[in-house]
């Protein structure tokens, strides 16, 4: 059997992206997924609208909310909002939709969709990749991982780094009226070392509650207890999900010679500061497809030292994308999150922060360009 140019395992936004990516570059794409689709998948589903760029085809279908103001709170008081900048800069969508309808593209332009298939293993053969899911065995010459937070496939490869960071998170999905519906919520006092989000969607809101620093997870019954009823809902609303986030913890190589790559949450992409997940994901994939053929075509052609500057430059171009706005994040997070209500009246209180944060979640500034003066004046605070 002819094997096919890339096998990607696991139809999330990061392994549709690739999918589709690759395949409208006319490769041959075998797209596995352990879940039948569309399935639940616990998420805050927030995303800046800049993304659309990296993408031939319009992402409003599946578009729940268009968020203009994020609103800000300690302890639900001392509120500050921040408009944010630009048109539709900020969007709500639920993962279960958003992942079937990038599936759904790549299948239109020419990847293969297995479903239920849980993959096994993933090994070398020869000069082709060989991947085991649900009983059976396909090849490739090229695999991308693409396994969400909890990947054991990524680490088994060397890919990302050896023992990954996760912040402690729970999940929950709340049908409602909503009250603001281009508002989303950022609630920092009610969790130690951490904080909650509430977004609305279609049909109500996507809240979580994260621990970012240290081993203890928030009792997240007991904080949402108090966040459900200042949205006007039962303190004990909501279907709830313990979601790990496997966030970004240092620059590693998020490729493997032969032809493997990780994306997504398997590559360790959150954001360590505020969770945001989606952009990473969906860079990660139109990276991933470039890098990917750019090495399939060196690959078919013998150039070795070609085919391996292509996969080194995955790794480059999203350390330069967003690894190094993350290592800032990571640091101003080390922060803040120990001293959180110092972080709150410097980090957020201050007239220019929100909008600050506003820009960082629109896409258009990173933390580097934030980060020394707001972790000077945090460290100033505290000693």
């Amino acid at each position: 059997m002819t094997p096919f140019a890339v096998i990607v395992v696991g139809a999330g936004a990061a392994g549709a992206s690739t999918a589709y990516h690759l395949a409208r570059r006319g490769h041959r794409v075998l797209l596995l997924e352990r879940e039948r689709l569309p399935r639940l998948k616990p998420c805050g589903g927030g995303m800046a609208a800049s993304v659309q760029r990296w993408f031939d085809f319009d992402l409003q279908p599946v578009v729940d909310q268009v968020i203009a103001r994020v609103r800000f709170t300690w302890c639900l008081e001392d509120p500050v909002i921040a408009e944010l900048p630009g048109d539709s800069p900020f969007w709500i969508v639920q993962r279960s939709r958003l992942d079937a309808y990038l599936v759904e593209q790549a299948v239109a332009a020419g990847a293969e969709l297995i479903e239920a298939a849980a993959v096994e293993t993933i090994q070398r053969d020869g000069d082709r990749w060989c991947v085991e899911a649900g009983g059976h065995r396909y090849h490739g010459r090229a695999v991308v991982v693409a396994d969400g937070s909890s990947s054991r496939l990524a680490q088994a490869l060397g890919l990302g780094p050896e023992r990954p960071r996760f912040a402690a998170a729970v999940a929950a999905e709340v049908e409602a009226e909503v009250l603001e519906p281009d508002t989303a919520r950022f609630e920092f006092g009610l969790v130690r070392h951490g904080f909650c989000w509430a977004f609305p969607r279609r049909g109500g809101y996507s809240i979580g509650v994260g621990t970012f620093v240290g081993r203890e997870a928030a009792d997240a019954d007991a904080v949402l207890a108090q966040l459900l009823p200042s949205l006007g809902l039962p303190a004990d609303a909501g279907l709830r999900v313990r979601s790990p986030l496997r966030v970004w913890d240092g620059h590693h190589p998020l490729h493997a010679a032969g032809g493997a790559v990780a994306v997504g949450d398997a590559a360790s992409l959150c954001d360590p500061f505020l969770a945001e997940g989606l952009r990473p994901a969906l860079l990660s994939g139109v990276q991933a497809a470039e890098a990917l053929d750019r090495y399939l075509v060196a690959e078919g052609q013998g150039d070795g030292p070609g085919a391996l500057a292509a996969l080194e430059g995955y790794s480059t171009s999203m350390r330069s994308a967003w690894g190094d706005s993350m290592a800032w994040g990571r640091r101003i997070a080390q922060v803040f999150y120990r001293v959180p209500k110092v972080g709150y009246q410097i980090g957020i209180k201050r007239p220019t922060a929100p909008q600050r944060i506003a820009q960082i979640l629109s896409g258009e500034m990173g933390y580097g360009d934030i980060a020394q003066r707001v972790i000077k004046r945090l460290l100033f605070q505290r000693g």
